[in-house]
């Protein structure tokens, strides 16, 4: 019995009820929909999950008031940012200051569509998927820069321009350390470095390079995405709440929500390039495809697992010592890794070849 292809037989219901035009309109709006459910959906459990891997590092109990175990604590906390006046300061630049939370979101909302959830669930399948995702992560911290200086607060400011620089240095060594598992795969499309780690996922395929790479990757993914140890620019102690101190309501809520998503897009491009996305480790997924979001989410959320433990493990990095890992360490090792990775495949040295 073939498997049920759900996508497929949604799409050519549309065309053989609709003409053309409204078919691919009505097909586009119900991807935005499903894409829009899975950020909000996605963001609420991600920050309760948070909170339960902080209560368990620090030997607390949780969220345990709203809901069954506490289940719906972050629906009454959504409901709560949804009720909350939107305030801000007098001498603010209301155009960006209104404008800034909006390209935190859609930056978030444009990379999640480039990922392959399983063969059939993948919105936006284009052959230079890393390079777009590389580029669309770089939208994100306009928004933060544009948040921090529109809001006329000098903590926000502070907190933005810290950004701007973490933001700018860390994305070399993401770009680098994706760039190295490129090399092994000779592709930047998605689907196909998927479809190359049918044979072995490529953190085994790439030997020790890989593995760097990997490593490096997440924690430069995690200084990206502003979390801890790496929270300078939210850095409470010293800074209130950063670059969005003057936001309330909902538009911090999306500032909040995007942090989370972008953590989860990290982990995703982690698990489809190093560890095989959607494909399950013991080759039954080719038999049932309905599995791959299955293997894909279990993966993802492995790691986004360990992105939480680097939260609540390590203290805060000062400014100059955040600096120093990336300029003087990941960097350097990113590049001889590069070079390490493109002798192996030259020599054929890779188990894929």
């Amino acid at each position: 019995m073939m498997p049920l292809r759900i996508t497929e037989n949604i799409h050519n219901w549309l065309f053989s009820v609709m003409p053309e035009g409204v078919a691919s309109l009505v097909e586009m709006t119900l991807i935005a929909v499903v894409y829009l459910t899975i950020f909000a959906v996605a963001g609420l459990f991600l920050v309760l999950l948070e909170r339960r891997v902080a209560a368990w590092f620090q030997l607390r109990i949780g969220p345990n008031r709203v809901g069954p175990q506490g289940l719906l604590q972050t629906m009454a906390d959504a409901i709560k940012l949804l009720t909350k006046e939107l305030t801000g300061t007098e001498k603010a630049d209301k155009f960006l200051y209104n404008l800034a939370p909006y390209f935190v979101i859609i930056s978030a909302l444009m990379a999640l569509a480039v990922i392959p959830f399983s063969a059939e669930f993948h919105a936006f399948d284009i052959n230079i998927g890393i390079f777009f995702l590389i580029a669309i992560s770089s939208i994100g911290v306009i928004g933060i820069l544009l948040g921090g200086w529109s809001s006329n607060n000098k903590y926000a400011l502070i907190g933005a321009m810290r950004s701007g620089v973490q933001t700018i240095s860390y994305e070399l060594s993401v770009g680098l350390s994706l760039l190295t598992m490129v090399v092994i795969t000779g592709s930047l499309q998605l689907s196909e470095i998927i479809e190359v780690q049918k044979s072995g996922w490529l953190i085994l395929q790439g030997h020790i390079p890989a593995a760097i790479a990997f490593m490096v990757f997440m924690i430069s993914g995690t200084a990206e995405t502003n979390r801890a140890p790496f929270d300078m620019v939210e850095a409470e102690s010293e800074l209130g709440a950063g670059f969005h101190t003057e936001y309330s309501g909902m538009k911090f809520a999306y500032f909040f929500l995007a942090e989370f998503i972008n953590m989860f897009i990290i982990s995703a491009i982690a698990a489809t390039v190093f560890f095989g996305g959607w494909l399950s480790p013991f080759g039954i997924t080719e038999s049932i495809p309905e599995l791959g979001v299955f293997w894909f989410l279990l993966k993802t959320m492995a790691l986004v697992f360990l992105m939480m433990w680097f939260r609540w493990t390590f203290p805060r990095l000062r400014v100059d010592q955040l600096l120093t890992l990336e300029w003087k360490y990941l960097l350097p090792i990113n590049l001889v890794n590069l070079v390490l990775m493109a002798l192996l495949v030259w020599l054929n040295l890779t188990l894929r070849l």
